[in-house]
C-alpha cells in the first residue's frame, strides 16, 4: 500500500499539535483556576486585615447574609462572638487561618483573624469562588481553542509547502525525453532531499551515456553488417556468371568465407547483447574444467593455423562466479589471440591464485599491441589500423564489457615489442 508522505506528516504534526494544544489547554486552565483561587484567598485575607471591628455585624443568617448585607454581596465579614457563643455554623473557636465550613446554605471558605481578643471572619461563598475561578480560567483557555484550528491550518500548509519542490523534481521527471534526459535542478531543494536529486542526476548521466553508448553500437553495426552482407551479394552474383563448373568451386570458397565472417559477427553482436541485459549468476566453476573445453573448442581452428595451445594451472582451482559470462570473457580472448598469432605461433593459458586474487591468462605470440592504441581496443568495432581482416573487433569489448559486470579487471600487457601479448583477467577469488 502506497503512503503520501505529506498526508502522513500532515496528520503527524496535527494529532502532535492536538496533543499538545490539549495538554497546554488543560495546564493552562488548571494554572489559571488555581491563581484565581489564590487571588481570592489574598482578597479575604486584605479584606480582614482592613475591616473596623465598631462597624461589624454579629449575627450571621444560614444563607450566609448578615442583617444589614446586600444579597448580592460576595464577601463579607463578621466579627466571631466570644467563646461559648455560636453564630448558627460559624464557631467562634476556628484557628486563624484559612478553613473551608459546610452549612445547610452551601461550602464557605473562611479567614479568621485574630488581634487583641477580637475576632473577625472574612466569609466567601465557594460556589461563587469557583464560578469565578472557572471564568477566569475559561478566558485563560479561549486563545489556545482559538489558534489550534489555525495552528493545524498552517501545519498542512508548511509542510505542503516544503514539500512542493519534490513535486517540482516529480513533474520535471515526467516531462522528460526518454532520449535525451537532462539533470534535475537542485535551486530550492532542501538539504535533506539534496543527496537523493543529486543520485538521479548521477542516474541520468548513466542513462544517457549508455543511450550513447547503444546508439553509437548501432550504427557501428549496421555499418559493419552492411559491408559483409554486400560482399556475400556481390559474390552471389559472380557464382551465378561462373560458366564451368571449376570456376563455380573457386568462387564458392571466398562465399563460405564471407558466410562464415557473417556468422561469427552475428554470434558476438547477439553474446554482447545478451551479457548487456543478463543478470550475474553465482556458481561455483572448476577452471581447469572449463579451459580444457575452451581449448578443444578451438583446437581445431588453432591446428589449421599451426598454432599450439599450452594450459597451465591448478586443476583443482575454483571460485564462485557466473560461469556463462566467464566463459565468454576466455572464448572471446582466445579466438583473439588465435587471430592475431601467426601460423606456426604459440598460445599459452594459464591461471593461479595470487593475493586472494584469481588471476588468468592468455598469452600469445602475435604482434602485440601499441601502447597508443591499448586504451581505444576495448571500443566496440575497433580495429588496429593493417588487421581488419582478422575479426570483427567486438571480442576485446564483449570481454570487457563482461568483467566489469562479475566485478573483475582486464588488463593488456605487451610480452616484448613484437614478440606477443599477455591478456590478463584478476578477479578476487
Amino acid at each position: 500500500m502506497r503512503r503520501s508522505l505529506e498526508h502522513q506528516l500532515s496528520i503527524a504534526l496535527g494529532f502532535t499539535v492536538v496533543l499538545v494544544g490539549i495538554a497546554a489547554g488543560a495546564i493552562s486552565f488548571w494554572l489559571a483556576y488555581q491563581d484565581a483561587q489564590e487571588f481570592q484567598d489574598d482578597t479575604l485575607r486584605q479584606i480582614a486585615a482592613m475591616a473596623n471591628n465598631d462597624v461589624l455585624h454579629e449575627t450571621i443568617h444560614l444563607q450566609g447574609k448578615t442583617e444589614n448585607s446586600d444579597p448580592e454581596d460576595k464577601v463579607m465579614v463578621v466579627k466571631l462572638p466570644p467563646s461559648g457563643r455560636s453564630l448558627n455554623w460559624l464557631r467562634p473557636d476556628l484557628e486563624p487561618g484559612f478553613h473551608t465550613l459546610d452549612s445547610n446554605a452551601g461550602d464557605w471558605r473562611v479567614f479568621v483573624r485574630r488581634s487583641n481578643g477580637s475576632a473577625v471572619a472574612a466569609i466567601q461563598a465557594t460556589e461563587a469562588r469557583n464560578e469565578i475561578a472557572i471564568h477566569n480560567a475559561l478566558h485563560a483557555l479561549l486563545p489556545i481553542i482559538l489558534l489550534l484550528p489555525l495552528v493545524l491550518w498552517l501545519v498542512v500548509r508548511i509542510v505542503r509547502r516544503e514539500l512542493a519542490p519534490i513535486h517540482v523534481l516529480a513533474q520535471t521527471l515526467d516531462s522528460q525525453e526518454p532520449e535525451n534526459p537532462a539533470a534535475l535542478s537542485d535551486k530550492n531543494v532542501p538539504d535533506e532531499i539534496l543527496p537523493f536529486v543529486t543520485s538521479i542526476n548521477q542516474l541520468l548521466e548513466k542513462v544517457r551515456q549508455l543511450l550513447t553508448e547503444q546508439r553509437r553500437f548501432i550504427a557501428d553495426a549496421a555499418h559493419e553488417l552492411r559491408t559483409p552482407l554486400t560482399a556475400l551479394y556481390l559474390q552471389v552474383q559472380n557464382l551465378e556468371r561462373a560458366d564451368t563448373l571449376e570456376a563455380m568451386r573457386e568462387r564458392i570458397t571466398p562465399l563460405k568465407e564471407g558466410i562464415e565472417r557473417g556468422r561469427r559477427m552475428t554470434e558476438q553482436l547477439l553474446s554482447h547483447a545478451k551479457n548487456q541485459i543478463s543478470a550475474p549468476v553465482q556458481e561455483s566453476v572448476n577452471l581447469s574444467k572449463m579451459t580444457r573445453e575452451l581449448v578443444a573448442d578451438h583446437l581445431q581452428l588453432a591446428e589449421s593455423k599451426g598454432i599450439d595451445i599450452g594450459l597451465e594451472g591448478d586443476e583443482q582451482l575454483e571460485l564462485r562466479t557466473d560461469p556463462q559470462a566467464m566463459r565468454l570473457i576466455l572464448k572471446n580472448a582466445l579466438s583473439n589471440a588465435i587471430a592475431y598469432t601467426p601460423p606456426g605461433g604459440d598460445i599459452t593459458l594459464r591461471f593461479h591464485e595470487e593475493n586472494h586474487n584469481i588471476v588468468i591468462e592468455i598469452i600469445d605470440s602475435g604482434p602485440g599491441i601499441p601502447d597508443s592504441e591499448k586504451g581505444r581496443v576495448f571500443d566496440p568495432f575497433y580495429r588496429i589500423a593493417g588487421t581488419e581482416g582478422n575479426g570483427s573487433g567486438l571480442g576485446l569489448s564483449i570481454a570487457h564489457d563482461a568483467a566489469l559486470r562479475l566485478g573483475g579487471t582486464i588488463s593488456l600487457e605487451n610480452r616484448q615489442p613484437g614478440t606477443g601479448l599477455i591478456f590478463r583477467y584478476r578477479l578476487s577469488a
